[in-house]
């Protein structure tokens, strides 16, 4: 049966919509660590969330050895801490919780208000803990030592948010109580597939978009450990070095260079991949096919330093190849391949081709198993042999996959990564082998010029979705199909 309308179900609704909109501030907020109530004194790291304050007890008590050995602070009061930080966390699901189940019938709204209650009587427990962890900690004999501090912005807006919560669960579940309703749970496919997607949108926000907040770097006069304050705000002087300079300018030329040469063989050799999932297809036998698949698609499973060290076993003084070429007198002496700074941008193409090929046919063989087989059938009638097929079936068949991703690749021929190329590089083949991304993490990372590597990567990213747009304009203006 259907649920029956009730007079109060316009008012539930308004209240579910503040509850939804408190829950997902509660579970973005609780990510960023400028509003960390769980930061009570000077030892915790000004960069760390209230997420990972529940999570990570050794993160927390990182910078408090020597408090704990001094006896300043009591461990006990960071282990309250960490139990506290960890209940609001969970306080903060359950109220999350609540706010999905919103979106099903009454009996399921009715199921999820006792979620929403017993989440905001969790969270508040969790922040009453993280206040007699502050106590504790204020009450110490060297507060001069301790720095004891107590974020009240972020306790007072979870407190807020947490007895919302609480308020809009119990009210709905009065509003509701004599509200009939169905035996089962149920809710909109609508919402079923909004649900399914929330968690996928939520990874692509923490680490796609989050750290984008980073970039506020580029515009302060930052280093490391230091801390971001307006009187080191300088606004565009690091962009204008990154131009001004003579020696950054020339670094950042050869960079490109290497940059687009390697991706550009990438992108000239993408059709590789396609026809070794056409060929692979056509192998009639099961087992040996299953074989060349698994045996090519390994490995992309494994790390670029287990290649380098594989590569040092073949390629290296001592390595098999040195070994054999000295043994049947073709070289006097070992020689050390790797070493070797001549065409290096293809001996990357070709070790990323080794390791990627077999995973990038997935995509290929998913979408030649779509291609209708009667196609294959009336081919066979009309006398086509199998090339014919392969050529004016299966290839046409795969081209607005291999457009869409050639798109992607157009759109990435900026980041074409750095393990590969950070595990290869040696003071040879440097100036060959340094790629835009390795170029910004040896700036930032190996260098410390973290403002700059910021612009560097800021640029790189602007450029990088300029480029998107401009392939799937020149794609929509050709053949009339895009990808945006």
């Amino acid at each position: 049966m259907k649920d029956k309308p009730s007079s109060n179900q316009p008012v539930v609704d308004k209240l579910y919509y503040v509850s939804r909109i408190g829950a997902l501030l509660s579970v973005v907020l609780m990510l960023f660590p400028g509003i960390n109530p769980s930061r009570i004194c000077g030892y915790i790291n000004k960069n760390m969330s209230l997420f990972t304050s529940g999570i990570a007890y050794s993160e927390l008590v990182k910078e408090c050895e020597r408090a704990f050995t001094k006896g300043w602070i009591q461990e006990s009061s960071f282990q309250l801490l960490f139990a506290s930080s960890l209940i609001v966390c969970i306080g903060i699901a359950l109220l999350a919780v609540c706010a999905c189940m919103s979106l099903g019938n009454i009996k399921m709204k009715k199921a999820g208000n006792f979620f929403g209650m017993a989440g905001g009587v969790v969270e508040i427990l969790g922040l009453t803990g993280i206040k007699a962890a502050y106590n504790q900690v204020a009450a110490t004999s060297k507060p001069d030592k301790v720095l004891p501090v107590f974020q009240s912005n972020g306790y007072n807006f979870f407190l807020v948010l947490a007895v919302i919560g609480l308020v809009i669960a119990v009210v709905a579940q009065l509003l509701l109580w004599k509200t009939e309703s169905e035996e089962r749970f149920e809710m909109d496919s609508k919402y079923k597939l909004f649900l399914m997607i929330l968690p996928f949108l939520a990874a692509a926000f923490v680490f796609s978009y989050l750290p984008l907040w980073g970039w506020r770097y580029a515009f302060f006069d930052y280093t490391s450990g230091s801390t971001l304050s307006m009187d080191k705000f300088v606004g565009f002087k690091w962009f204008t070095i990154l131009l001004e300079n003579a020696a950054t300018r020339a670094d950042i030329l050869r960079v490109l260079r290497n940059t687009l040469a390697m991706s550009g063989l990438g992108i000239a050799t993408s059709w590789v991949a396609m026809a070794f999932a056409i060929f692979l297809s056509e192998i009639k036998c099961g087992p040996v096919r299953r074989f060349v698949q698994t045996f090519t698609t390994i490995p992309n499973f494994i790390s670029w330093v287990l290649v380098y060290a594989l590569a040092l076993a073949i390629f290296s003084t001592d390595g098999f190849v040195s070994s054999i070429f000295t043994q049947m007198g073709v070289w006097t002496e070992g020689q050390n391949l790797l070493m070797d700074p001549n065409h290096t941008w293809l001996k990357m193409l070709a070790w990323g081709m080794w390791k990627g090929v077999g995973w990038s046919a997935i995509i290929y063989i998913a979408g030649i198993s779509g291609i209708d087989q009667q196609l294959y059938e009336a081919a066979t009638v009309d006398g086509a042999g199998r090339f014919q097929k392969m050529w004016n079936i299966t290839v046409p068949g795969l081209i607005p996959t291999y457009m869409v991703l050639l798109l992607m690749s157009i759109a990435g021929v900026l980041s074409n990564g750095m393990e590969q190329y950070l595990v290869f590089k040696n003071a040879i083949n440097a100036d060959s082998i340094t790629v835009l991304d390795l170029y910004v993490y040896e700036l930032g990372i190996g260098s410390g010029a973290i403002p700059l590597s910021t612009v560097v990567g800021m640029v790189k990213s602007l450029v990088s979705v300029a480029l998107l747009f401009l392939a799937n304009r020149i794609s929509k203006t050709l053949r009339g199909e895009s990808i945006i």
